[in-house]
């Protein structure tokens, strides 16, 4: 999933890349088990986005993930007004590694992940996480 993620960041780039995350939440926990592009994706400068009502229903949706090409990946005013899911994952550039990537909630409060074997990747809620600095 991590790779996912990066690669389809660096596909994009200079653009904005936009996936869906799928996976469960248990206990506060958010587990992604894969990623879907979604049909009908827009890729800008600057943007990213589709439409929902082109998503089949599914209920394993947890959250969105996009990529920031500028490096900064920390949420926008319009990444806020957006947010759909439980957690929001930002890929910044150069999308090298996991420390590339930074998840919020859905107010824009950093998340603490682990990637684990096999590619998923839980966020825990309750957990400290510095956008800046990585976990303290």
């Amino acid at each position: 999933m991590l790779d996912s993620i990066l690669s389809y960041s660096k596909m994009f780039h200079p653009k904005e890349g936009i996936l869906l995350l799928r996976g469960k939440t248990k206990g506060g926990v958010v587990d992604v088990d894969g990623v879907v592009i979604p049909p009908g994706a827009i890729h800008g400068s600057g943007f990213s986005g589709f439409g929902w009502g082109m998503i089949p229903i599914d209920l394993s949706y947890v959250g969105v993930a996009h990529s920031h090409p500028s490096g900064y990946a920390v949420p926008s005013h319009e990444d806020l007004l957006h947010v759909t899911g439980k957690i929001m994952v930002i890929a910044g550039a150069p999308y090298h590694d996991e420390s590339s990537l930074k998840i919020y909630d859905i107010h824009g409060e950093p998340l603490r992940f682990e990637v684990k074997e096999g590619g998923s990747s839980p966020a825990d809620a309750s957990s400290e996480w510095s956008p800046e600095t990585g976990p303290e």
